[in-house]
């Protein structure tokens, strides 16, 4: 049986794929999105969160960024904050994983065959923190969608739109919502690639948006 066709064609992937990589149970979200309106508070939230992080790996802490849609002013959001994390290696986990649950955040994801990516949850925030090894392309990718959206008021408001549109239907898993999304953050990095932005890498000392 072929999985379920989203509106603009594409397949859903089926809950045996969501759960493949996952390392705790997924439980279908069977609803609609919930988006918050920006919080201020959001950007103090990463900084407390890389503080941590770097306090707890050192120079394995090779960088840390805030991305997502809680890293735009302005934007609406799932109330999660989205981390990257760049260490030397990725798929090195005795190099980063224990000090990381040494202080409380918990592997939830292995995706070997996505750039060796690793995604935890945190100790105390409602966060999703990405490892990749340093120099991993979607690492800039991430970051170059971030800075579109806080540099150009057209892409964030037609992104927002498509985000608000999207959260009204009913989706079994989050990750469908967020694949459907595929498209308008394609066009959205294109752009931005055509008018040669390249992404500005934050800092502990200097993100304070």
């Amino acid at each position: 049986m072929q999985p379920p066709l989203e509106a603009n064609g594409a397949h859903l992937i089926s809950d045996e794929e969501v759960q493949r990589f996952r390392l705790d149970k997924v439980t279908p979200h069977n609803g609609p999105i919930t988006l918050a309106g920006y919080d201020p508070g959001w950007p103090a939230l990463f900084t407390r969160e890389a503080a941590r992080i770097r306090a707890a790996l050192g120079g394995r802490a090779v960088q840390v960024e805030h991305v997502g849609s809680t890293a735009v002013p302005g934007l609406a959001a799932k109330p999660v904050i989205d981390i990257v994390l760049a260490v030397p290696d990725s798929s090195d986990e005795p190099a980063y994983v224990p000090a990381l649950e040494a202080v409380g955040y918990v592997l939830r994801a292995r995706e070997p065959g996505w750039f060796e990516h690793r995604m935890f949850k945190g100790p105390d925030t409602d966060i999703n923190l990405h490892v990749f090894t340093a120099g991993a392309a979607e690492i800039d990718r991430m970051v170059l969608f971030r800075d579109r959206l806080r540099n150009n008021d057209a892409d964030r408001d037609a992104y927002l739109q498509v985000k608000r549109d999207l959260a009204k239907r009913t989706w079994r898993h989050v990750q469908h919502y967020a694949d459907a999304k595929t498209a308008i953050v394609g066009q959205i990095i294109a752009r931005a690639t055509r008018h040669g932005q390249g992404p500005r890498h934050d800092t502990l000392a200097d993100h304070s948006e």
